[in-house]
């Protein structure tokens, strides 16, 4: 049966349908599928678009209806909110997503010392605290993204899922041995009062990320089996994605906006300020998670005299590499103002 000639209708026209875009662009799927690296192109890519127009919810690319309501809450900037490599970051989290149920090893974990458990116990309680946080502040920021820059929204969807799937298997190691969760301490709280993108990204992704990244790739000193091996691999992984959007999105910032360093430098000192109250601590200001990552570097309570030269070495990586993230965002001047509990771990530079 043919299809009805909607244009011999008497009436009926296409009126309604918005033609005022670029339209005829086709585009074939390369080998990785088809990418949004792939479709920003006319206009519909984001290049040129510093400023964004309405604040309203409408496609990048499309008209918007006049009678949208505003969304005073956008960022409009592009500045504000963008990262050169969302688009990567976002298309990479898609393709490297994992379960906590079926691709950890969960069978290789063999009853423990009770020093070596409850340790472990203490580290995956903290880190299923801090874990819920570095999920629940993206999801704050999300609607404030305007739909020039999406890039960037979607990236923040696949962190909260990543950060989601961190408390996930964290919560099921301290559950699964015969230990439990312990009691938590304050976690990462200051973090919770943060209003801007950029603060959030600063605090967020380029210190706290960064310096958890750091302590999963070092996994290997405080895994006991391989599950634990699995967890710090695969959550490593996700970090560096979560790093690197910070990084990109800071240097941004540096490159458009110089004018926002001191900005960007406040922001650093309050976070480093907190971190740098403890030198034993590699995660936290709070003691307690310090000595339980000295008793699992250590290899029990017996030696935790050598997990703490460890752990003062994971550390000094910890700094090393987050003052290379500095100098890479255009930050480079960081190193005469780092917190001096921060700063006595530098390697002189060359």
């Amino acid at each position: 049966m043919a299809s009805p000639a909607f244009v011999d209708v008497p009436g009926l026209n296409f009126d309604w349908l918005n033609l005022d875009t670029e339209q005829g662009m086709r585009i074939q799927a390369g080998r990785k599928g088809l990418t949004l690296e792939q479709i920003n192109a006319l206009t519909y890519g984001n290049a040129e678009i510093d400023e964004s127009g309405v604040p309203v919810f409408k496609p990048r690319g499309a008209k918007p209806d006049p009678r949208s309501p505003r969304h005073a809450r956008q960022y409009r900037s592009k500045a504000d909110v963008w990262s050169e490599s969302a688009m990567l970051l976002y298309e990479e989290a898609n393709q490297r997503q994992w379960s906590s149920a079926v691709d950890i090893p969960w069978e290789t974990i063999q009853p423990l010392p009770d020093d070596l458990e409850w340790a472990m116990c203490t580290l995956c309680t903290f880190l299923t605290q801090v874990e819920f946080i570095a999920g629940d502040l993206p999801g704050r920021f999300m609607e404030q993204v305007h739909p020039d820059h999406f890039e960037s929204q979607l990236f923040l969807g696949t962190q909260i899922m990543d950060e989601s799937r961190h408390l996930d298997v964290f919560r099921k190691r301290a559950l699964a041995n015969g230990g439990g969760m312990v009691d938590a301490g304050f976690g990462a709280i200051n973090l919770l009062s943060v209003d801007d993108f950029t603060e959030m990204t600063a605090l967020l992704h380029l210190v706290g990320e960064g310096f958890v990244q750091t302590l999963f790739r070092m996994g290997e000193l405080i895994a006991q089996n391989e599950a634990e091996k699995r967890i710090f691999r695969l959550s490593a992984q996700d970090e560096s994605r979560h790093l690197a959007f910070g990084v990109t999105h800071m240097k941004y910032v540096m490159d458009t906006e110089p004018w926002r360093k001191e900005e960007m430098h406040h922001y650093l000192d309050i976070q480093e300020g907190a971190l740098a109250q403890s030198q034993q601590a590699s995660l936290t200001t709070n003691p307690t998670t310090g000595e339980a990552l000295a008793i699992l570097a250590g290899g029990g309570i017996e030696h935790i005299d050598e997990g703490y030269a460890k752990l003062l070495l994971m550390r000094k990586r910890q700094v090393n590499e987050y003052m290379h993230r500095l100098e890479v965002i255009g930050l480079g001047d960081r190193r005469e103002r780092m917190a001096p509990g921060l700063r006595e771990f530098l390697d002189p530079v060359s």
